[in-house]
């Protein structure tokens, strides 16, 4: 059983306690805090994503609710299985998510090219009402990097974000299966 039981230690620290739990609490806390910071450079510094930076962000809109209904599953005692299935699920997602930022990094580096999306390339349609088309587009391209911090831009950061919240899910798979 994955839930506290009375035998143990009730004093013990919640990762402690159920650290199956634990993981997949933290990949949700960390997730959503870092899905935050995309929005807040989207929305508040006003950098505008790219394709790739928006496509970095689907494993945690999927992975952030697995998190909080794997951390509820691991709390009640659910199926160990349901649990270990769970956080092997969410590892995969966030290698997901570290594929596609060290695809987007290498493409801000120019090591190889980004999709057809990312060339800057746009679609104008009929040619009627073009000029008023051509003046509300804006480009962002992917083979540049919009912010950097230490040299690293914020594809480099999810890619270690993600491998991060990958090596805990899978730490908490390992924890819930040894119980």
């Amino acid at each position: 059983m994955l839930a506290p039981s009375r035998d143990t230690d009730v004093d013990a620290p919640f990762w402690r306690a159920n650290p199956a739990a634990a993981a997949a609490l933290l990949i949700a806390i960390v997730g959503a805090a870092t899905i935050a910071g995309a929005w807040f450079f989207e929305l508040v510094l006003k950098l505008r994503p790219c394709p790739l930076c928006l496509e970095q962000r689907v494993p945690y809109y999927i992975g952030i609710p697995l998190a909080l209904t794997v951390t509820f599953a691991a709390w009640r005692g659910l199926p160990r299985a349901l649990v270990i299935g769970g956080l092997i699920a969410l590892a995969g997602l966030m290698l997901w998510g570290v594929y596609l930022g060290v695809f987007h990094a290498g493409v801000e580096w120019k090591f190889w090219p980004g999709t057809p999306e990312c060339s800057g390339a746009a679609t104008f349609g009929p040619a009627g009402g073009l000029r008023e088309r051509l003046q509300d587009i804006v480009v962002v391209r992917c083979d540049e990097a919009a912010w950097r911090f230490l040299g690293i831009s914020l594809a480099g950061y999810n890619a270690v974000i993600s491998a991060a919240l990958a090596v805990a899910a899978l730490a908490g798979a390992k924890a819930a299966y040894s119980r």
